[in-house]
């Protein structure tokens, strides 16, 4: 699913966007978005330095950089500050699955912290991900498999054989805390990232929801489960060519579906029915 190849000074990553873990499983605050595949590739890959540089003064993430990714997981998947775009952390207040990720507003899968379930995909010296400023994140221990060392402010450490590189703890902060290597900032975010690709427009949080379960149904297709108010619902969505459907399992209140047509620059739809779907 990942593709890498270097052109100059970048790195050029590319990837569908999903990750090959199920996902959205235990979220008790949810948004109702779910995961579609993103088109990240060819001038909407992610562009990560192949020589990053030290910046003269380290940028702090913290209430800072709250769009976007700051950092790219091993898996393809973008890694976003551990504060959502309210400030508040993500990884406390229910918003995340147990791999460290959720949905966005363009139902689009990303992180909010670094996924250290990679560490054992991966294997010993190798990154679990990388910061957008280039450096390299490892898990809990060394690349050489030796014990964690000492960490500076930034979350990371030069070595003699690996250079300078970051780690994730699965702890506050729960990604690095500043970045080490130049970058660039514009509107709030890391600058070059690519764009989500959303078809529809962002959903209001479904209050009281425990997403349950989550599973590939068919091809194309996936179906995620939650129960809310006592009742067990589901959203089925399958995408056919540039049209995604989804059915919505309403409980008491019916089945309804809406059909959307996938195009660049945003969504476009036809909505049969509208689901009950409001804040609750």
């Amino acid at each position: 699913k990942v593709k890498i190849h270097q052109d100059g000074n970048w790195l050029w990553v590319e990837s569908n966007g999903l990750p090959d873990h199920p996902m959205m499983i235990g979220i008790t605050s949810w948004q109702q978005q779910v995961a579609l595949p993103q088109v990240y590739r060819g001038t909407n890959g992610w562009q990560i330095p192949a020589q990053p540089k030290v910046a003269p003064s380290p940028i702090p993430i913290r209430n800072h950089f709250l769009r976007g990714a700051v950092a790219l997981a091993a898996n393809g998947i973008p890694i976003f500050n551990p504060q959502n775009n309210r400030g508040e952390i993500s990884q406390d207040i229910g918003e995340l699955d147990k791999w460290g990720g959720h949905c966005g507003r363009g139902d689009d899968y990303h992180y909010h912290i670094i996924p250290l379930h990679l560490q054992t995909t991966v294997g010993k010296g190798v990154p679990v991900a990388c910061a957008l400023d280039g450096y390299p994140i490892y898990g809990t221990t060394e690349p050489d498999g030796s014990a964690l060392r000492k960490l500076d402010d930034c979350g990371g450490h030069e070595d003699a054989k690996y250079g300078y590189h970051y780690h994730g703890t699965g702890k506050s902060p729960y990604v690095f805390s500043a970045f080490h290597g130049v970058i660039t900032e514009v509107d709030g975010q890391v600058d070059p990232q690519p764009r989500a690709q959303p078809v529809r427009e962002a959903t209001a949080p479904l209050r009281g929801a425990t997403i349950t379960g989550f599973a590939v149904d068919g091809d194309n297709a996936w179906k995620l489960s939650y129960t809310v108010g006592g009742e067990t619902r589901s959203v089925r969505y399958a995408i056919n060519g540039s049209s995604i459907k989804f059915d919505f399992d309403n409980g008491k209140s019916g089945k309804t579906t809406e059909t959307y047509q996938r195009k660049e620059g945003g969504a476009s739809g036809n909505k049969d029915s509208r689901p009950p779907r409001r804040e609750r």
